[in-house]
């Protein structure tokens, strides 16, 4: 996509709305997708405003959850300073895949030919004559 469709498809990125209106404001940090996250200003409730703009489409399931915890003020320092260091066994955050090509589709789905294995036995239909 161009620059020139971006004032008027917000899916694929911040418009220049949004871009006049993060002036002023401060970048705190960036994710490893590539989010840079925003602050400055406050809310009603007198807490700091809090944004991402996404590297990429704009999908809420690709903002990490360390990240998303900064957003909805769970943690009031950025994720880096204030969150312990990732534990061996944890997996990287994975962005929502329905919707996509790589989306999991079971045996059955229509995807993957509509056939799926026969019942294993343990099952007997309803007759209204039984």
């Amino acid at each position: 996509m161009g620059i020139n469709l971006n004032p008027f498809t917000w899916w694929n990125g911040a418009t220049v709305g949004t871009w006049f209106g993060l002036r002023g404001k401060t970048s705190v940090g960036e994710d490893a997708l590539g989010n840079v996250y925003y602050q400055g200003g406050t809310d009603t409730a007198g807490r700091p405003r809090r944004w991402v703009i996404y590297s990429g489409s704009n999908d809420a399931s690709r903002v990490p959850p360390d990240w998303f915890s900064w957003l909805h003020h769970q943690v009031d320092d950025v994720p880096d300073r204030s969150l312990p260091e990732p534990r061996r066994w944890e997996k990287p955050a994975a962005a929502n895949l329905t919707g996509t090509a790589m989306a999991y589709r079971p045996a059955g789905a229509l995807e993957k030919g509509g056939r799926r294995a026969p019942a294993t036995g343990d099952y007997e239909a309803w007759t209204p004559e039984g």
